[in-house]
């Protein structure tokens, strides 16, 4: 049962890590307000290295339709620029010399309904990972066959990674849910 046990706990643990993607995922899909977020993965042309956006400049939302980025050295004020203009986000960016603003444009319905999809997109990938990880979890717990664990043991204990696997699914649903309620209130 000890073994068990591990592969349960070890299934949660990756369970847990699916969540925390989905997360970092459906916060990228902006909700028609302004968020820092919206520009993670954007690389800059520092000194020639490729450095995150947040590596060459501090991003603040002053209000819920602006995103403020300012470098901290002036002079890589067009790269900066630069970067997030060809990042392909939707945003156009504004320089005053200083600073770099971006304005969010209000979502229409049917972007609403665009990004919904891609939050289906991004939930469905999660279920797809939690249901991978109690297939491994199930396979490595019919291997304990061989060790002499009895087969009531091994059914109990994949009656408890479906349970598992159920609440992970549960919390996927609702994170759509809110998500989805994010979306398309205006």
């Amino acid at each position: 049962m000890e073994e068990i046990e591990f592969y349960i706990d070890a299934a949660k643990e990756t369970m847990d890590g699916a969540l925390k993607h989905l997360a970092i995922e459906l916060s990228k899909i902006r909700a028609g307000r302004a968020t820092p977020a919206m520009l993670d993965g954007i690389q800059v042309d520092y000194y020639g290295m490729n450095t995150p956006l947040t590596g060459a400049a501090s991003i603040s939302t002053p209000d819920a339709r602006t995103i403020l980025v300012k470098p901290f050295e002036k002079k890589m004020i067009q790269e900066c620029e630069k970067a997030i203009r060809n990042s392909n986000i939707g945003l156009n960016p504004m320089n005053d010399g200083e600073n770099i603003r971006l304005n969010i444009p209000p979502l229409t319905e049917e972007r609403r309904r665009e990004l919904v999809k891609r939050v289906k997109n991004e939930i469905e990938t999660a279920k797809i990972n939690v249901r991978n990880v109690r297939q491994d979890a199930n396979s490595s717990i019919r291997k304990l066959k061989a060790d002499g664990v009895s087969e009531d043991a091994m059914k109990e204990g994949e009656d408890r990674v479906q349970s598992v696997t159920n609440s992970y699914i549960a919390k996927v649903e609702s994170t759509f849910a809110d998500k989805e309620k994010d979306i398309m209130s205006v």
